[in-house]
């Protein structure tokens, strides 16, 4: 069976389990019956370079955005890295507009959801982000239709999610799409996750 590929896109300033959550989560997929890793899991940055998370992890990713990678879906996450030091980043935005047109899936965690309304993705879409940015959200990108309370909406091909630990279950979620609901049951069972999803 073929892995799922998965391109994380890490920044300056990205809020830790904003990708750590999902890359746990598809890393510990596995096939239903057989064991073995469903999903194929990448980091990347614009240039490639060691990136500085929010709190200070400094994480080195996998590549950079001009490496010829061919995505089924791609994470972006958040934090004040998104929300502000990308958000007028023309060279990150367009990258995720075009992978977006490649790609079967686009996720966001927390604030990421400012970038991909920004690439426009969120166009008249329902859309989620962390509880304390969904007045800005909407204040900042009115074509978005803002949902809150919620820990993802899944619109088909652009699935959001709220603020970090939103992110782990929005990606168990989306084990379960792309496997079924034992293996994404597996999988929090192996990351001891008990909440919803």
């Amino acid at each position: 069976m073929e892995k799922t590929r998965v391109g994380i896109l890490l920044f300056d300033e990205v809020e830790l389990l904003d990708f750590a959550g999902p890359y746990e989560v598809f890393s510990t997929a596995r096939f239903p019956g057989n064991g073995t890793r469903a999903f194929s899991v990448q980091t990347l940055s614009q240039k490639g370079e060691v990136v500085t998370s929010r709190n200070g992890l400094k994480v080195l990713p996998d590549g950079s955005m001009d490496d010829p990678w061919d995505f089924d879906l791609l994470v972006v996450p958040g934090g004040y890295g998104a929300e502000v030091v990308e958000i007028d980043n023309p060279v990150l935005v367009d990258w995720i507009r075009l992978q977006h047109a490649r790609s079967q899936v686009t996720a966001s965690v927390c604030t990421g959801s400012f970038l991909l309304a920004r690439a426009g993705l969120l166009s008249g879409r329902e859309a989620t982000t962390h509880w304390k940015r969904i007045e800005l959200l909407q204040k900042r990108f009115p074509d978005v239709r803002v949902r809150s309370g919620m820990n993802y909406v899944d619109t088909g091909k652009v699935v959001t999610s709220g603020g970090v630990a939103a992110g782990i279950a929005m990606s168990l979620h989306l084990v379960e799409r792309y496997l079924d609901r034992n293996a994404a049951e597996e999988t929090a069972r192996d990351m001891e996750y008990h909440g919803e999803f």
